[in-house]
């Protein structure tokens, strides 16, 4: 018979036992669970709400319950619909009555609240320290290439000479500011709904801030409908996850191109490439794009959540059931993602003179030489329409700026002097660029300085 069966005269139909069933993925909150459950009976025992020798032997049984699970000697039944069901019947199968106290006070809507708010805490610090490692490892690419001279993009077309430092530093401001947003979701994460009953509350005199310090919470919850029915700490967090797999997509997109024969920028390292199983010449770079790939999969997670939120009135609705597999399989999938990728970009290969070939290419220090001629005078649109020309006879002859002869040079502004050549080297075009933020190796050199400084606060 089910824990809640005393009001219906039948049993429930196998068919709506299997459809109701969570616990083929809500098993993973057992120990929230029961850490949960623990608490919950050693404030029942302090407050005198059941004796405090039943709370005891409550505790004890659950811990043992804990280490049979972890040993794997404890089997999960369907038809106990879900972990926390599963777990109370285990508890009253092994102490009778006593294991009856349990739930007094409680409803399986807090508990089933306060679980998941649990398990999201230890999820957000884990995948937090993921990205620690993999800012670690961007840092160690930017300080070993300082000096890798490559074309900076616009449009997917060669626009200005940056370094490769640059480049690397800019992924880290993306992933320190994902960083910032799991820090601040587990503050709205860190709340403590048990204590809010099944929408109302209890009459139980329970002390929920004990609960709160005893299960590491910052606070409690201050309106027991809210602390049961809503479930923007997991689409906030899905939001979080969904944004840093933007930004480990657009990594993964400029790997794939880097390491294309038509860039050469970087080889990957053969133990993160895959092979083609009918041309033999192939080294894919499944790694990235399965990376891109997914981060479609945490967007649909996203998707989800807020869906089967959007219309449910207050208070708690059998739909939020479906909260977990999403926010579940978005916190399974970044965390499978981002240790294979770390290891991937820390060993990859940097083909610097690939890079600085390309960087010669394109006509990037073209805004160079028109801020050259800014600087001997001439308005910057006069300056933009003059450098436009050159680079169109540049390119109707075959040739690139560094190439004109003086000569050529004069012929679009008498302005220009031999002192032009060493003004639009890419080395001056970079270093000349040291306002902070920018690409000057002493600006990198400031943006790596200011990175180590932040991953040693975390």
């Amino acid at each position: 018979m089910k824990l809640w069966g005393g009001r219906f005269a039948k049993s429930t139909d196998k068919s709506v036992d299997d459809f109701n069933s969570s616990i083929s993925f809500d098993s993973r909150m057992y120990k929230q669970d029961i850490l949960g459950s623990i608490a919950h009976a050693k404030m029942l025992g302090k407050c005198g709400i059941i004796p405090e020798k039943d709370s005891e032997l409550i505790q004890k049984t659950l811990l043992e319950i804990l280490a049979d699970i972890e040993k794997g000697s404890v089997e999960f039944e369907v038809d106990a619909e879900d972990i926390h069901m599963n777990i109370e019947k285990i508890l009253i199968s092994r102490i009778g009555d006593v294991g009856k106290r349990l739930h007094t006070g409680r409803s399986r809507n807090d508990q089933v609240a306060l679980d998941i708010r649990m398990y999201l805490k230890d999820e957000i610090t884990e995948i937090k320290n993921m990205l620690i490692s993999l800012e670690k490892s961007i840092i160690e690419l930017a300080e070993k290439h300082l000096d890798v001279i490559m074309p900076g993009y616009t449009h997917l077309q060669r626009a200005q000479p940056i370094t490769f430092s640059h480049h690397m530093m800019a992924y880290f401001q993306m992933f320190k500011r994902d960083i910032e947003r799991l820090e601040d979701c587990y503050k709205r994460t860190n709340v403590m709904p048990l204590g809010s009953g099944a929408l109302a509350g209890t009459t139980y005199p329970l002390d929920r801030h004990m609960v709160a310090q005893e299960l590491g919470f910052a606070s409690i919850t201050e309106n027991s409908l809210d602390g049961v029915s809503d479930r923007d700490f997991a689409v906030e967090l899905s939001s979080c996850l969904s944004i840093a797999m933007m930004h480990l997509s657009r990594f993964s997109e400029e790997i794939i191109l880097w390491s294309s024969h038509e860039f050469g920028f970087v080889e990957l390292d053969d133990a993160y490439s895959t092979g083609s199983s009918i041309m033999p010449q192939k080294k894919n770079p499944d790694v990235a794009e399965l990376v891109r790939g997914k981060a479609g999969r945490v967007y649909g997670d996203l998707m989800a959540l807020l869906t089967v939120m959007k219309s449910l009135p207050l208070a708690y609705n059998k739909d939020m059931q479906e909260d977990k597999e999403a926010i579940f399989d978005a916190v399974d999938t970044v965390k499978m993602c981002l240790p294979v990728f770390t290891k991937m970009i820390a060993t990859m290969r940097i083909r610097r003179e690939n890079m600085y070939k390309a960087a010669q290419g394109g006509f990037t220090n073209a805004t160079d030489i028109a801020d050259y001629l800014v600087k001997k005078g001439i308005p910057f649109r006069d300056a933009h329409e003059i450098i436009g020309k050159m680079v169109l006879y540049c390119i109707q002859n075959s040739k690139v700026i560094d190439d004109l002869t003086m000569d050529e040079f004069k012929t679009f502004s008498a302005a220009i002097e031999e002192d032009v050549y060493t003004e639009i080297s890419l080395e001056k075009c970079v270093s000349g660029r040291n306002i902070p933020g920018g690409p000057a190796k002493e600006s990198v050199l400031a943006s790596i300085e200011n990175g180590k400084k932040f991953i040693n606060t975390l």
